[in-house]
């Protein structure tokens, strides 16, 4: 079973919303690989107050580190982070996706 890693835009959006792209991206990956996958929860529900963007950042690259395959939302290339997540997987060779 691969790993799923999704980078999506969060800012603004509910929770419901954000939940349903994810559940999007699950269904797009396990077609395109034909078999499950597990995700790598990147959906930082319980973060610090406190927490600033590089926090989320640095916590999600982490993550992205034992990822098979990366999606990428739609609205992925507008947000900051998503588009230094998206660099990190070209350039580490991680395979990517896209909405």
């Amino acid at each position: 079973m691969k790993k799923l890693f999704i980078s999506q835009p969060m800012r603004g959006k509910s929770d419901a919303e954000i939940l349903a792209t994810r559940q999007k991206a699950v269904d797009m990956a396990k077609e395109r690989l034909g078999e499950d996958v597990e995700v790598i929860d990147s959906f930082f529900q319980s973060a610090p107050a406190d927490a600033r963007p590089l926090w989320f950042l640095g916590k999600s690259l982490e993550l992205m580190a034992t990822a098979d395959l990366v999606f990428f939302a739609t609205g992925w290339q507008q947000m900051r982070g998503c588009r230094i997540e998206h660099q990190s997987a070209v350039d580490y060779g991680i395979e990517t996706m896209y909405e």
